[in-house]
């Protein structure tokens, strides 16, 4: 079959300090591709997150030997969550990957999903059955997962990350939504059409150290929370309610109380103690729910400033 007429997968991998994984990583995705999936034209598109290490480098000298490989460098770390979106809406192939450049979403299964796309899916998600890395660590992940899941207005897709493979129809969706910080779960979750998943062991990065840490793990989980959930704002009203009538009932039981003591002449029930301790409760609970809001209204001000996605310094091998 002539390359012009061969559908196009396009593989969309965000990196930021893989000078380990890179070369392999493109070497894996042609040795599987051409072996397996001879009647397409594989593309590579990375976006590299302003690495400091040699990842940039390494880059350069593939795009150079291999056209079908073209970069996105950005001017400075976009985080996690916009850089690969952004590289979603900048890919052209008529079935787009998405996956990271850790070998943690295998690329020996890019056939699979390319197969389900055949029998008519247009958008195919892998989802973790099981997981070799930090146990501990994916336990949390999974428990975000399962409350997500009952908390959210739209359902979840429990133990997916963003690995998966999408029709072209579904990535000008992508593009056309304005969103400055996308969360991609709820997202696909929520608009993505006629879909199926496929379940994986989740390996352990091939090489090199995971640059996720407690803050950008809550944040992703507070975009998600703040995305797709009513929850914590609406549980505030009911739980408010609640204290206050608490807080009314515990009041007339004192003076209740209060009243039998003068009566009787015995010592006054001291005030002192349950006041500390109510006030205590009641102050560390409106300060949950008050920095709950404060997620929402942050939200609400990324939306609302416009930013966008990342700021590019150069493309490599791109034809526009």
């Amino acid at each position: 079959m002539d390359q012009e007429t061969k559908k196009t997968l396009e593989i969309v991998i965000g990196c930021y300090n893989e000078e380990e994984n890179v070369k392999p990583l493109v070497a894996e995705i042609r040795r599987v591709t051409n072996e397996q999936l001879p009647n397409y034209r594989t593309k590579i598109l990375f976006i590299d997150n302003c690495s400091t290490d040699n990842t940039r480098a390494l880059l350069r000298e593939i795009c150079a030997e291999d056209k079908d490989v073209r970069c996105i460098f950005n001017a400075k770390n976009f985080g996690h969550i916009r850089s690969p979106y952004h590289a979603l809406t900048q890919a052209k192939g008529d079935l787009v990957m998405l996956m990271c450049a850790d070998f943690q979403d295998p690329p020996e299964l890019i056939p699979e999903f390319v197969h389900k796309w055949e029998e008519g899916y247009r958008v195919i998600v892998g989802t973790k059955k099981k997981s070799k890395t930090n146990p501990i660590v994916h336990a949390i992940r999974k428990l975000y997962y399962h409350i997500i899941h009952r908390i959210s207005d739209v359902e979840q897709i429990e133990n997916f990350t963003g690995f998966g493979l999408y029709d072209q129809s579904f990535i000008q969706v992508l593009a056309g939504l304005d969103d400055p910080y996308p969360y991609m779960r709820g997202i696909v979750a929520e608009l993505g059409y006629k879909m199926t998943r496929i379940e994986y062991v989740q390996p352990e990065r091939r090489a090199g150290k995971s640059h996720n840490n407690f803050g950008t793990l809550y944040d992703m989980a507070m975009n998600g929370i703040t995305s797709y959930t009513k929850f914590f704002v609406r549980i505030a009203t009911f739980v408010g309610a609640f204290l206050g009538f608490l807080g009314f009932a515990g009041l007339v039981v004192y003076l209740v109380f209060l009243f039998i003591a003068i009566a009787n002449g015995t010592a006054h029930p001291s005030i002192v103690y349950p006041i500390i301790t109510s006030s205590a409760i009641f102050t560390g609970i409106i300060l949950f729910f008050l920095g709950m809001v404060g997620e929402y209204v942050l939200q609400i001000n990324t939306r609302v400033l416009h930013r966008p996605f990342v700021v590019e310094e150069e493309r490599i091998n791109d034809d526009d």
